[in-house]
Protein backbone atom coordinates (compact mmCIF):
# COMPACT_ATOMS: atom_id res chain seq x y z
CA UNK A 1 0.00 0.00 0.00
CA UNK A 2 1.23 3.59 -0.93
CA UNK A 3 2.25 6.04 1.53
CA UNK A 4 -0.65 8.17 0.62
CA UNK A 5 -3.35 5.28 1.11
CA UNK A 6 -1.72 4.60 4.54
CA UNK A 7 -1.82 7.58 5.92
CA UNK A 8 -5.77 7.84 4.63
CA UNK A 9 -6.35 4.73 6.44
CA UNK A 10 -5.01 5.42 9.70
CA UNK A 11 -7.04 9.09 9.66
CA UNK A 12 -9.77 6.88 8.94
CA UNK A 13 -9.65 4.80 11.52
CA UNK A 14 -8.85 7.63 14.05
CA UNK A 15 -12.15 9.70 13.13
CA UNK A 16 -14.61 6.40 13.23
CA UNK A 17 -14.77 6.45 9.80
CA UNK A 18 -14.11 2.54 9.41
CA UNK A 19 -15.19 1.97 13.46
CA UNK A 20 -15.53 2.94 16.39
CA UNK A 21 -13.25 1.47 18.76
CA UNK A 22 -11.54 4.02 21.03
CA UNK A 23 -8.89 1.49 21.46
CA UNK A 24 -8.31 1.43 17.68
CA UNK A 25 -8.57 5.29 17.14
CA UNK A 26 -5.95 5.81 19.64
CA UNK A 27 -3.57 3.03 17.55
CA UNK A 28 -4.76 5.10 14.67
CA UNK A 29 -3.44 8.37 15.55
CA UNK A 30 0.09 7.05 16.61
CA UNK A 31 -0.12 5.66 13.19
CA UNK A 32 -0.88 8.88 11.55
CA UNK A 33 1.94 10.48 13.45
CA UNK A 34 4.13 7.92 12.77
CA UNK A 35 3.39 8.74 8.70
CA UNK A 36 4.77 12.39 9.27
CA UNK A 37 8.21 11.44 9.39
CA UNK A 38 7.79 11.51 5.37
CA UNK A 39 6.89 15.16 5.92
CA UNK A 40 8.54 17.56 4.12
CA UNK A 41 6.78 20.81 5.02
CA UNK A 42 6.71 22.66 8.43
CA UNK A 43 5.37 26.06 10.15
CA UNK A 44 8.06 28.39 11.42
CA UNK A 45 8.67 28.57 15.05
CA UNK A 46 6.27 31.16 16.70
CA UNK A 47 9.89 32.85 17.72
CA UNK A 48 11.07 32.74 13.63
CA UNK A 49 7.65 34.08 12.63
CA UNK A 50 8.29 36.95 15.21
CA UNK A 51 11.61 37.65 13.98
CA UNK A 52 10.63 37.77 9.91
CA UNK A 53 7.36 40.13 11.10
CA UNK A 54 9.32 42.41 12.84
CA UNK A 55 12.03 42.79 10.39
CA UNK A 56 9.32 43.49 7.20
CA UNK A 57 7.38 46.07 9.88
CA UNK A 58 10.69 47.84 10.27
CA UNK A 59 10.91 48.32 6.69
CA UNK A 60 7.61 49.98 6.32
CA UNK A 61 8.82 53.03 8.85
CA UNK A 62 5.41 52.04 11.17
CA UNK A 63 7.53 50.78 13.73
CA UNK A 64 4.72 50.90 16.86
CA UNK A 65 6.58 48.61 19.70
CA UNK A 66 4.15 48.78 21.97
CA UNK A 67 1.58 47.61 19.21
CA UNK A 68 3.68 44.76 17.90
CA UNK A 69 4.23 43.87 21.15
CA UNK A 70 0.72 43.31 22.05
CA UNK A 71 0.18 41.11 19.03
CA UNK A 72 2.67 38.93 19.69
CA UNK A 73 2.07 38.85 23.05
CA UNK A 74 -1.67 37.44 22.34
CA UNK A 75 -2.66 33.65 22.26
CA UNK A 76 -3.57 34.20 18.25
CA UNK A 77 -2.32 31.49 16.27
CA UNK A 78 0.99 32.63 15.04
CA UNK A 79 -0.70 33.01 11.16
CA UNK A 80 -3.34 36.04 12.67
CA UNK A 81 -0.34 37.28 14.59
CA UNK A 82 1.57 37.72 11.57
CA UNK A 83 -1.45 38.97 9.67
CA UNK A 84 -2.22 41.76 12.60
CA UNK A 85 1.01 42.81 11.73
CA UNK A 86 0.72 42.98 7.96
CA UNK A 87 -2.45 45.69 9.07
CA UNK A 88 -0.27 47.45 11.67
CA UNK A 89 2.21 47.96 9.03
CA UNK A 90 0.01 48.65 6.04
CA UNK A 91 -3.10 50.65 5.42
CA UNK A 92 -4.35 48.78 2.22
CA UNK A 93 -3.12 45.16 3.90
CA UNK A 94 -5.68 46.00 7.03
CA UNK A 95 -8.20 47.30 4.83
CA UNK A 96 -8.16 44.10 2.31
CA UNK A 97 -8.49 41.99 5.55
CA UNK A 98 -11.28 43.51 7.09
CA UNK A 99 -13.72 43.62 3.89
CA UNK A 100 -12.57 39.82 3.46
CA UNK A 101 -13.67 38.75 6.95
CA UNK A 102 -16.68 41.16 7.34
CA UNK A 103 -19.68 39.60 6.11
CA UNK A 104 -21.69 43.05 5.72
CA UNK A 105 -19.34 44.10 3.17
CA UNK A 106 -19.75 42.40 -0.20
CA UNK A 107 -17.71 39.23 -1.31
CA UNK A 108 -14.99 40.23 -3.52
CA UNK A 109 -15.38 39.20 -7.30
CA UNK A 110 -11.68 39.28 -7.92
CA UNK A 111 -8.54 39.08 -5.84
CA UNK A 112 -6.99 42.33 -4.56
CA UNK A 113 -4.22 43.14 -6.65
CA UNK A 114 -1.73 43.94 -4.39
CA UNK A 115 -1.54 40.23 -3.31
CA UNK A 116 0.06 39.48 -6.54
CA UNK A 117 1.98 42.89 -6.51
CA UNK A 118 5.65 41.17 -7.19
CA UNK A 119 7.42 44.60 -6.10
CA UNK A 120 6.05 43.62 -2.48
CA UNK A 121 8.10 41.43 -0.36
CA UNK A 122 7.36 38.22 -0.39
CA UNK A 123 6.38 37.31 2.99
CA UNK A 124 4.15 40.17 2.96
CA UNK A 125 2.32 39.00 -0.58
CA UNK A 126 2.69 34.73 0.57
CA UNK A 127 1.07 35.52 4.20
CA UNK A 128 -1.44 38.11 3.28
CA UNK A 129 -2.87 35.70 0.46
CA UNK A 130 -2.89 32.86 2.72
CA UNK A 131 -4.93 35.40 5.45
CA UNK A 132 -6.83 36.70 2.61
CA UNK A 133 -8.11 33.24 1.57
CA UNK A 134 -8.64 31.77 4.82
CA UNK A 135 -11.46 34.31 5.88
CA UNK A 136 -13.05 34.42 2.37
CA UNK A 137 -13.09 30.76 2.86
CA UNK A 138 -14.54 30.95 5.96
CA UNK A 139 -17.70 33.01 4.76
CA UNK A 140 -17.96 30.60 1.72
CA UNK A 141 -16.15 33.53 -0.91
CA UNK A 142 -14.61 29.93 -2.50
CA UNK A 143 -13.61 30.95 -5.77
CA UNK A 144 -11.48 33.95 -4.71
CA UNK A 145 -10.13 32.68 -1.75
CA UNK A 146 -8.90 29.85 -3.95
CA UNK A 147 -7.26 32.25 -6.39
CA UNK A 148 -5.56 34.09 -3.84
CA UNK A 149 -4.07 30.88 -2.71
CA UNK A 150 -3.07 29.67 -5.85
CA UNK A 151 -1.04 33.14 -5.94
CA UNK A 152 1.58 31.59 -3.24
CA UNK A 153 3.43 28.42 -2.97
CA UNK A 154 2.62 26.60 0.74
CA UNK A 155 6.54 26.94 1.66
CA UNK A 156 6.31 30.70 1.59
CA UNK A 157 3.62 30.82 4.20
CA UNK A 158 4.14 30.44 8.21
CA UNK A 159 1.69 28.07 7.96
CA UNK A 160 1.31 25.45 5.28
CA UNK A 161 -1.01 23.35 7.27
CA UNK A 162 -3.60 25.85 6.79
CA UNK A 163 -2.48 27.00 3.24
CA UNK A 164 -3.44 22.98 2.43
CA UNK A 165 -6.61 23.00 4.80
CA UNK A 166 -8.14 26.28 3.59
CA UNK A 167 -7.72 24.78 -0.01
CA UNK A 168 -8.56 21.96 -0.03
CA UNK A 169 -12.44 22.86 1.50
CA UNK A 170 -12.69 25.46 -1.17
CA UNK A 171 -11.91 22.69 -3.93
CA UNK A 172 -14.52 20.61 -2.07
CA UNK A 173 -17.03 22.73 -1.99
CA UNK A 174 -16.50 23.52 -5.66
CA UNK A 175 -16.97 20.39 -6.52
CA UNK A 176 -12.93 19.90 -7.56
CA UNK A 177 -12.02 16.37 -6.57
CA UNK A 178 -8.66 15.84 -7.81
CA UNK A 179 -7.37 19.24 -6.82
CA UNK A 180 -9.24 18.66 -3.70
CA UNK A 181 -7.57 15.35 -2.86
CA UNK A 182 -3.97 16.32 -3.95
CA UNK A 183 -4.13 18.99 -1.28
CA UNK A 184 -5.91 16.74 1.15
CA UNK A 185 -2.47 14.01 0.20
CA UNK A 186 -0.35 17.11 0.62
CA UNK A 187 -1.72 18.14 4.05
CA UNK A 188 -1.52 14.62 5.34
CA UNK A 189 1.61 13.28 3.38
CA UNK A 190 3.97 16.68 3.48
CA UNK A 191 2.97 18.59 6.85
CA UNK A 192 4.77 17.33 9.63
CA UNK A 193 2.57 19.89 12.25
CA UNK A 194 -0.36 19.87 10.62
CA UNK A 195 -3.13 20.13 13.98
CA UNK A 196 -4.69 16.48 14.25
CA UNK A 197 -8.34 18.88 13.66
CA UNK A 198 -6.85 19.69 9.68
CA UNK A 199 -6.31 16.27 9.42
CA UNK A 200 -9.42 14.67 10.78
CA UNK A 201 -11.69 17.02 8.40
CA UNK A 202 -9.42 16.40 5.39
CA UNK A 203 -9.72 12.89 5.78
CA UNK A 204 -13.77 13.06 5.88
CA UNK A 205 -13.97 14.96 3.06
CA UNK A 206 -11.57 12.54 1.33
CA UNK A 207 -13.89 9.77 2.18
CA UNK A 208 -17.30 11.82 1.14
CA UNK A 209 -15.26 12.55 -1.92
CA UNK A 210 -14.66 8.42 -2.96
CA UNK A 211 -18.71 8.41 -2.67
CA UNK A 212 -19.02 11.04 -5.69
CA UNK A 213 -20.78 9.54 -8.85
CA UNK A 214 -20.49 11.92 -11.80
CA UNK A 215 -23.90 13.45 -12.42
CA UNK A 216 -25.65 11.13 -10.65
CA UNK A 217 -28.49 13.03 -7.74
CA UNK A 218 -25.69 13.82 -5.34
CA UNK A 219 -24.17 15.25 -8.30
CA UNK A 220 -26.91 17.44 -8.89
CA UNK A 221 -27.43 18.18 -5.28
CA UNK A 222 -23.81 19.29 -4.53
CA UNK A 223 -23.63 21.50 -7.61
CA UNK A 224 -27.37 22.83 -6.29
CA UNK A 225 -25.73 24.10 -2.83
CA UNK A 226 -22.64 25.35 -5.04
CA UNK A 227 -25.36 27.59 -7.07
CA UNK A 228 -26.85 28.54 -3.46
CA UNK A 229 -23.93 29.87 -2.27
CA UNK A 230 -23.04 31.70 -5.44
CA UNK A 231 -26.53 33.40 -5.37
CA UNK A 232 -26.21 34.20 -1.19
CA UNK A 233 -23.16 36.41 -2.65
CA UNK A 234 -25.48 37.74 -5.37
CA UNK A 235 -23.05 35.69 -7.80
CA UNK A 236 -25.84 35.49 -10.74
CA UNK A 237 -23.31 35.70 -13.48
CA UNK A 238 -22.76 33.64 -16.29
CA UNK A 239 -20.86 31.28 -14.06
CA UNK A 240 -23.39 30.78 -12.01
CA UNK A 241 -25.87 30.78 -14.72
CA UNK A 242 -24.09 27.86 -16.58
CA UNK A 243 -24.32 25.84 -13.43
CA UNK A 244 -28.03 26.34 -12.96
CA UNK A 245 -27.96 25.26 -16.93
CA UNK A 246 -26.12 22.41 -16.12
CA UNK A 247 -28.47 21.43 -13.20
CA UNK A 248 -31.64 21.91 -15.70
CA UNK A 249 -29.86 19.60 -18.51
CA UNK A 250 -28.69 16.66 -15.96
CA UNK A 251 -32.53 16.70 -14.77
CA UNK A 252 -33.62 17.07 -18.06
CA UNK A 253 -31.59 13.45 -18.99
CA UNK A 254 -33.21 11.81 -15.83
CA UNK A 255 -36.25 12.48 -16.82
CA UNK A 256 -35.61 11.22 -20.37
CA UNK A 257 -33.78 8.33 -18.75
CA UNK A 258 -36.85 7.30 -16.75
CA UNK A 259 -39.22 7.92 -19.80
CA UNK A 260 -36.94 5.58 -21.77
CA UNK A 261 -37.44 2.56 -18.83
CA UNK A 262 -41.39 3.03 -18.74
CA UNK A 263 -41.06 2.88 -22.68
CA UNK A 264 -39.21 -0.14 -22.28
CA UNK A 265 -41.49 -1.78 -20.02
CA UNK A 266 -44.11 -1.71 -21.66
CA UNK A 267 -42.53 -2.37 -25.60
CA UNK A 268 -41.09 -5.65 -23.72
CA UNK A 269 -44.97 -6.75 -22.59
CA UNK A 270 -45.98 -6.37 -26.51
CA UNK A 271 -48.03 -2.85 -26.30
CA UNK A 272 -50.88 -4.60 -23.65
CA UNK A 273 -51.39 -4.01 -20.36
CA UNK A 274 -50.14 -5.80 -17.80
CA UNK A 275 -53.39 -6.99 -16.54
CA UNK A 276 -54.95 -7.86 -20.30
CA UNK A 277 -57.29 -5.27 -20.40
CA UNK A 278 -57.64 -2.58 -23.27
CA UNK A 279 -55.11 -1.10 -24.94
CA UNK A 280 -53.14 2.30 -24.29
CA UNK A 281 -55.17 5.90 -24.86
CA UNK A 282 -55.51 7.26 -28.51
CA UNK A 283 -53.05 9.44 -30.63
CA UNK A 284 -49.90 7.61 -29.08
CA UNK A 285 -50.05 9.59 -25.85
CA UNK A 286 -47.97 8.56 -23.16
CA UNK A 287 -50.01 6.96 -20.43
CA UNK A 288 -50.63 9.04 -17.30
CA UNK A 289 -48.34 6.63 -14.78
CA UNK A 290 -45.13 7.89 -17.37
CA UNK A 291 -42.98 9.72 -14.65
CA UNK A 292 -42.94 12.80 -16.51
CA UNK A 293 -46.63 14.38 -15.49
CA UNK A 294 -49.20 15.91 -18.31
CA UNK A 295 -49.23 19.90 -17.42
CA UNK A 296 -52.27 20.45 -19.66
CA UNK A 297 -50.57 22.36 -22.72
CA UNK A 298 -52.77 22.68 -25.55
CA UNK A 299 -53.34 20.83 -29.35
CA UNK A 300 -52.66 17.68 -27.06
CA UNK A 301 -49.42 18.10 -26.64
CA UNK A 302 -47.37 14.81 -25.69
CA UNK A 303 -46.57 13.85 -21.99
CA UNK A 304 -42.97 13.68 -21.58
CA UNK A 305 -41.52 16.71 -23.77
CA UNK A 306 -42.42 19.26 -21.38
CA UNK A 307 -41.37 18.17 -17.95
CA UNK A 308 -37.65 19.81 -18.27
CA UNK A 309 -39.22 22.57 -20.05
CA UNK A 310 -41.08 23.66 -17.48
CA UNK A 311 -38.76 23.27 -14.93
CA UNK A 312 -36.36 25.41 -16.44
CA UNK A 313 -38.93 28.08 -16.77
CA UNK A 314 -39.88 27.94 -12.89
CA UNK A 315 -36.41 27.92 -11.97
CA UNK A 316 -35.66 31.17 -13.97
CA UNK A 317 -38.81 33.13 -11.92
CA UNK A 318 -39.14 31.51 -9.08
CA UNK A 319 -38.29 34.48 -6.62
CA UNK A 320 -40.83 36.63 -8.60
CA UNK A 321 -43.84 33.86 -7.92
CA UNK A 322 -46.77 34.77 -5.27
CA UNK A 323 -46.58 31.88 -3.01
CA UNK A 324 -49.87 30.08 -3.98
CA UNK A 325 -48.31 29.88 -7.48
CA UNK A 326 -45.23 28.70 -6.07
CA UNK A 327 -46.94 25.86 -4.44
CA UNK A 328 -48.88 25.23 -7.76
CA UNK A 329 -45.50 25.02 -9.57
CA UNK A 330 -44.36 22.84 -6.89
CA UNK A 331 -46.96 20.50 -7.03
CA UNK A 332 -47.00 20.47 -10.83
CA UNK A 333 -43.22 19.52 -11.02
CA UNK A 334 -42.52 16.59 -8.40
CA UNK A 335 -46.21 15.18 -8.54
CA UNK A 336 -44.73 11.92 -10.26
CA UNK A 337 -41.39 12.05 -10.19
CA UNK A 338 -39.69 9.56 -7.09
CA UNK A 339 -39.35 10.49 -4.02
CA UNK A 340 -35.30 10.75 -4.54
CA UNK A 341 -35.48 13.18 -7.31
CA UNK A 342 -39.14 14.98 -6.30
CA UNK A 343 -36.80 15.72 -2.63
CA UNK A 344 -33.68 17.03 -4.54
CA UNK A 345 -35.92 19.27 -6.77
CA UNK A 346 -38.08 20.65 -3.62
CA UNK A 347 -34.78 21.42 -2.17
CA UNK A 348 -33.62 23.54 -4.97
CA UNK A 349 -36.95 25.69 -5.31
CA UNK A 350 -36.86 26.13 -1.58
CA UNK A 351 -33.30 27.72 -1.28
CA UNK A 352 -34.31 29.40 -3.84
CA UNK A 353 -37.70 30.84 -2.33
CA UNK A 354 -35.56 31.15 1.16
CA UNK A 355 -32.52 33.48 -0.64
CA UNK A 356 -35.51 35.29 -2.16
CA UNK A 357 -37.48 35.90 1.27
CA UNK A 358 -34.06 37.40 2.51
CA UNK A 359 -33.18 39.45 0.02
CA UNK A 360 -36.47 41.07 -0.33
CA UNK A 361 -36.74 42.11 3.49
CA UNK A 362 -33.08 44.06 2.93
Amino acid sequence: MTQRKWTLVAWALAVGVLCGSPALADDAKKTAKDTSSFSVLQAPSATAAKAQALEWLKTTGKMDETAFAAIWDSDQPTLDKVAATLALGDAEAAKVLAEARDDSVPAPTAVAALLKDAKRPLFYRANLALAYGKALSSRKVFDEALEALKAVRPEQVVDPASYFFHKAVAEHALMLKTEADDSIFRLLDDVADAPERYKMVAALMHFDMLTWQEKDLGWIARKMDVVKDRLELTRGGQKTQKMQKEIVARLEEMIKELENKKNNSSSSNGGNCPSGGASGPPNGSIPSGNPASDFGLPNGQMRGEIDSKRLKEIAEVWGKLPEKERAKAMLELTRDLPPRYRETIEKYLKDLSARTTVEEKK
